[in-house]
């Protein structure tokens, strides 16, 4: 192989499986004769942080500092640097030995969290119940301890996200720039010394750091920082989903200070030519959907036409390399749909890429990793996963589709049978019409155990206008077909739609309470409709009854807009509400409690009647 390339995923990202980014593009790469190493470097610093040795200097630095927040904490850190190895230990291997030493009263200390610990939660009987409830014991542990380092040492620090607030939203790099001249934190030196010793033993050529998110923005820029300093010989990329979506617009050069590539939307294309732009084989107007600087200005290079790998294409990820006996299990929300997310290893990998639908008004339907939809067929997939299972010996499968096709998933379901492989796997779906009865029953037998979809705002005048092509009769009836053959539902839900008044507010959640009463979802999330530059309502606020007031776009990043809508109710003033309503309903609790006695001021009663679900269900679909 002709080259070497270091995939860097920054912290931090999830701590319980791997982020499939690197593994993708190893796999394509490396079937291009290019050589391949990848870090997962957000698990690799979690490790070492949550260590006795790393926490001896954390309290040290938080007295030099002279910051005492959390003074239980400190009183009782001999406690703290003594269990911590023990508790990552069994939060990485789970062994039955560990939990009952976890649970001996005296083992933890008793902390800010702990002190508050659920003790009316019904665990489960035997080894399973012990081993979760010193999960759950033991995540708590280890969020005391995050809440201390957060507090008085590093403000930026936080389990699945690394200074988000700077990321989110940098319509400026002003305040970037400003945090990068700063030294770095106790945090990010022990992030430099892994990412340093990384670089050391591989020797790459190219070190490439993928950014999903905000929260992992101004790491992966502190790495890039510092291997431009360490090593100038080495060049340096990014790509992932913040610089596809946020970084469309860049023309402010600072941010190449400190790289020499950005890529956007799939990386096999950009990152073929950037390989074979360094090896000399191209020139740099070769380069494909790249950012570079040219005599101080931002250039975006754009061979056209296009290099395109289609999906049904492109090999299996290859997720060697990665520290799969690293990852810990984190059990911090009892819910058995939202601990998905936190608990158990999963392979991701997707079904189709970009979303079949792709019509939601409040959706970036307009970027290519949502409006550029491709399929494979079900053989294809299945000899993927099977190989997956081969490499990482994980039989768990999170297909991370923007919306899964129903077709897609028929076919992958009956394969899977027919060819007696067997995952367990979820996934995330659009609640609409063809998912039956027989359909959700064929996945269950797949190994299917759980689905997310979106049923945003519970309304259907609203839903109507989002364009998500169902209604709330339909959610009802497939979302119960999926609960009837055991696979959990989890609802995405949203407030403050374009217009949506104080009445449709309370009368979605009372439909969310009706739902999760009749067992038809088990899970849920309320989030605040924001509008963003790239989906049809920020395109063309005015056809959707909202201003756009902001921000000025200042040549970083371009996303999230601010809006007002004269016609809608004060949406802030109902999350506390929403939230309050939607964790007891979570637990099981409060479907009898008046939707009023949510709120901290007067709400309108709800319209609908008290078995508007159940009517739903009575009529066949």
């Amino acid at each position: 192989m002709q080259s070497k390339i270091l995939f860097i995923t920054p912290p931090f990202t999830q701590l319980n499986t791997a982020y499939p980014a690197s593994a993708y593009l190893k796999g394509f790469l490396e079937a291009h004769d290019i050589a391949v190493q990848q870090c997962d470097l957000s698990i690799e610093l979690f490790t070492e942080i949550f260590t006795g040795d790393f926490l001896r200097a954390v309290f040290q630095e938080a007295q030099d500092l002279k910051h005492y927040d959390y003074p239980e904490v400190r009183k009782m850190k001999s406690l703290y640097i003594a269990c911590v190895d023990e508790v990552i230990g069994f939060l990485q291997k789970q062994d039955i030995a560990m939990a009952h030493r976890i649970l001996e009263p005296g083992f933890l200390p008793v902390g800010h969290r702990l002190a508050k610990v659920n003790t009316d939660i019904k665990w489960a009987a035997g080894d399973l119940g012990i081993i979760d409830k010193a999960k759950h014991y033991g995540t708590l542990f280890i969020e005391e301890i995050g809440d201390f380092i957060h507090a008085n040492v590093d403000e930026f620090f936080a389990f699945t996200k690394y200074a988000e607030q700077i990321g989110t939203s940098a319509s400026s790099f002003n305040e970037l720039d400003e945090f990068l001249s700063y030294p770095p934190t106790l945090i990010e030196e022990k992030m430099l010394d892994i990412l340093i010793e990384k670089i050391k033993e591989e020797q790459p050529l190219l070190v490439c750091f993928t950014i999903p998110f905000p929260g992992n923005l101004f790491a992966a820029l502190r790495c890039a920082q510092f291997t431009k300093q360490f090593f100038p010989e080495i060049h340096v990329a990014f790509g992932g989903g913040y610089c596809n979506t946020e970084l469309r617009s860049l023309t402010d050069p600072r941010i190449f200070e400190f790289v020499d590539f950005i890529s956007l939307d799939d990386g096999e294309g950009p990152l073929l030519k950037i390989v074979r732009y360094l090896e000399g084989k191209v020139g740099i107007t070769g380069l494909e959907r790249t950012y570079v600087l040219e005599n101080g200005a931002v250039v975006y290079m754009d061979k056209l036409p296009n290099t395109i790998y289609h999906h049904s294409k492109l090999p299996a990820p290859d997720y060697s390399g990665l520290p799969f006996q690293k990852y810990v299990s984190f059990l911090d929300v009892v819910n058995p749909m939202h601990r998905m997310w936190t608990d158990a290893r999963w392979n991701k990998m997707t079904i189709s890429h970009g979303c079949y639908w792709k019509q939601c008004s409040f959706c970036d339907v307009s970027l290519d990793y949502i409006g550029n939809y491709q399929n494979t067929t079900a053989e294809d997939l299945v000899d993927k996963i099977e190989k997956i299972v081969k490499d990482t010996g994980i039989t768990g499968f999170h297909f991370v589709d923007e919306a899964a096709p129903p077709k897609m998933l028929r076919v992958l379901s009956n394969a899977l049978i027919a060819r007696n492989v067997k995952i367990t796997w979820w996934t995330n779906i659009r609640f609409e019409k063809t998912f039956s009865f027989e359909l959700c029953e064929v996945m269950a037998k797949s190994g299917c155990i759980a689905v997310t979809g979106g049923l945003e705002v519970a309304s259907d005048r609203l839903l109507a206008k989002m364009k998500k092509g169902v209604d709330i009769a339909q959610v009802t009836r497939v979302t119960h077909n999926f609960s009837e053959n055991n696979i959990m539902v989890h609802a995405y839900l949203m407030y403050g739609f374009p217009t949506q008044t104080e009445q449709e507010t309370i009368d979605s959640l009372e439909v969310v309470r009706q739902l999760f009463q009749r067992n038809c979802i088990q899970s849920a999330y309320w989030h605040q409709f924001t509008t963003t530059v790239h989906s049809p309502i920020g395109k063309n606020p005015q056809d959707f009854g909202i201003i756009v007031t902001g921000p000025e776009f200042e040549g970083f990043a371009q996303n999230d807009l601010w809006h007002e809508d004269p016609q809608g109710a004060d949406h802030p003033k109902y999350t506390n509400g929403l939230n309050l309503a939607l964790h007891n309903y979570l637990n099981g609790t409060g479907f009898d409690v008046p939707l009023q006695n949510w709120f901290e001021f007067p709400v309108v009663a709800t319209r609908h009647p008290a078995d508007l679900i159940e009517g739903f269900l009575l009529v066949v679909g």
